[in-house]
């Protein structure tokens, strides 16, 4: 488990705020070394970061010491820097909605931002992004209100110079941040590690139902580590953490992937990591991927919405017929079985609205997929995915918005085909040594890969009905595992 470090140039300048032993002077940090391994988060609330000064030495030592601090040296430097950021359409439009329901007529207007988080109502998702770019304790933001609404400089603020109302707002922040700073521990004794487990309740297919969520909870804390289930709200609490499992479905340019990076950035063991999430959730750079290295898959074809392609042109290549698919889709969203040129073009109308490039495959029928659980490249379980009743896919989504699945045999490792379990194992090797599940088909006796998911489904009662309480051991000991060698 972390515990936590508060720098301060001057001690009085803590005078507003509940006393805690987690306090120490900038230059005390500086003049003695933490003694043993025990990992630290250290909160830099110096009044001075430029360079070369002691607020920017205890960042720079505290890298150096293997501690997690806030902010880092790369943060500070881009502060000092002033290099900038730009907001998308979707941040720009909450802008724009929020100075006109404010009547701003300022050309620049500001917004401070808390470790993440901020007063004014609506503008939560705005502070979450600045801090995910700028991870400070206290930051200035500017904005212009015409014509772009966008970001206009980004400040660090000295403790000491903020009100007596901004000072409450950042005891509220700085309890949420890290609520270790002012509670006492939950369990009786301190854990090896702290594990922080991404889910979004509100997701209608997660990687992870609610029994599994428990179960996770349930097997760290026999094994001694401190886990927690969090949600995008608590992303500004990241740091808090050694470790972070991602139980909700992974996607480029999602708050999953820029969570993974960050974890990254702050050498946090990750499952999953963002190298595995861009190697994975694209169909197309998983499609080449596997070309590359000679892994049996399906024969396919790249489409663009610039070029002209007809069915015959594509069935020639692949046969009759085919299935067309967006190449970030999952629980087998975005994907049609095509047919005839009307089909196509139908297709073509849906899908090219998410995507540049489609990717066509082949249409292999089968009664079943397999998939092949893998954790840091060995299998860890096995499962027959049937097709749903009626239907050429695992999902059947109706127009009512209404799901239904086939039915779902896990199977006992040794009594899986070995070229299934070797070709899954060979495929995930291109990936990383993370969890992944590897969907297979086996045709005319040879196995064939389909996609490869960097976020796999473990479900109770499934996943696990081979392996019970084992599988959980597994992926927690994997965590402790990867943590002891960063230690070591």
């Amino acid at each position: 488990m972390n515990s936590v470090i508060i720098l301060l140039d001057n001690p009085g300048d803590w005078k507003p705020y509940y006393e805690t032993n987690s306090v120490l002077t900038v230059s005390d940090y500086l003049k003695h070394k933490s003694a043993g391994r025990e990992r630290r988060l250290v909160i830099n609330l110096s009044n001075d970061y430029s360079y070369n000064s002691e607020g920017y030495y205890a960042s720079l030592l505290a890298q150096a010491r293997g501690h997690r601090v806030i902010p880092d040296v790369q943060v500070i430097n881009k502060l000092e820097s002033g290099s900038g950021i730009r907001m998308d359409r979707s941040l720009q439009k909450l802008c724009y909605q929020w100075i006109t329901k404010n009547d701003i007529k300022d050309d620049i207007w500001f917004l401070n931002i808390y470790f993440g988080t901020c007063r004014e109502k609506g503008l939560e998702k705005i502070a979450r992004f600045i801090f995910d770019n700028y991870p400070c304790p206290i930051l200035r933001v500017g904005f212009n209100t015409r014509p772009k609404n966008q970001i206009e400089s980004v400040q660090s603020i000295p403790l000491n110079a903020l009100t007596s109302d901004e000072q409450d707002y950042f005891a509220e922040a700085l309890d949420s941040f890290n609520k270790k700073v002012w509670r006492s521990p939950r369990l009786p004794k301190t854990s090896r590690y702290s594990l922080a487990i991404l889910h979004d309740p509100q997701e209608k297919f997660p990687p992870s139902d609610h029994k599994a969520l428990n179960k996770f909870l349930e097997i760290a804390k026999k094994t001694n580590v401190y886990a927690e289930l969090i949600t995008e709200e608590d992303a500004t609490r990241l740091m808090e953490f050694d470790a972070l499992f991602i139980r909700a479905t992974t996607s480029l340019n999602h708050y999953t992937f820029h969570l993974s990076q960050r974890a990254v950035q702050h050498d946090m063991a990750v499952i999953d990591d963002p190298l595995s999430i861009i190697r994975c959730t694209n169909k197309v750079y998983l499609n080449e991927l596997l070309e590359k290295e000679k892994i049996p898959a399906p024969a396919s074809m790249l489409v663009f919405r610039s070029n002209n392609h007809s069915f015959g042109e594509i069935s020639d290549r692949l046969g009759s017929p085919f299935i067309l698919k967006i190449p970030d889709g999952s629980f087998s969203h975005g994907i049609k079985k095509i047919a005839g040129e009307e089909q196509l073009q139908a297709a073509f109308s849906t899908l090219f609205e998410k995507s540049a490039i489609l990717l066509a495959q082949e249409f292999i029928p089968t009664e079943f997929d397999w998939r092949i659980g893998v954790l840091g490249g060995e299998p860890l379980f096995a499962c027959k995915y049937h097709m749903a009743k009626g239907h050429w896919q695992i999902y059947l989504h109706s127009d009512n918005g209404k799901s239904k699945a086939g039915l779902v045999d896990t199977i006992p490792i040794y009594q899986v085909p070995q070229q299934v379990l070797k070709t899954a194992v060979k495929a995930t090797s291109l990936i990383g040594k993370g969890l992944y599940g590897v969907d297979l088909k086996v045709v005319n006796g040879k196995a064939v890969v389909i996609e490869i998911n960097d976020n796999p489904s473990i479900d109770h009662g499934i996943e696990d009905a081979i392996l019970g309480d084992e599988l959980y051991y597994r992926i927690i000991n994997h965590f402790v595992r990867s943590l002891e060698t960063q230690h070591r």
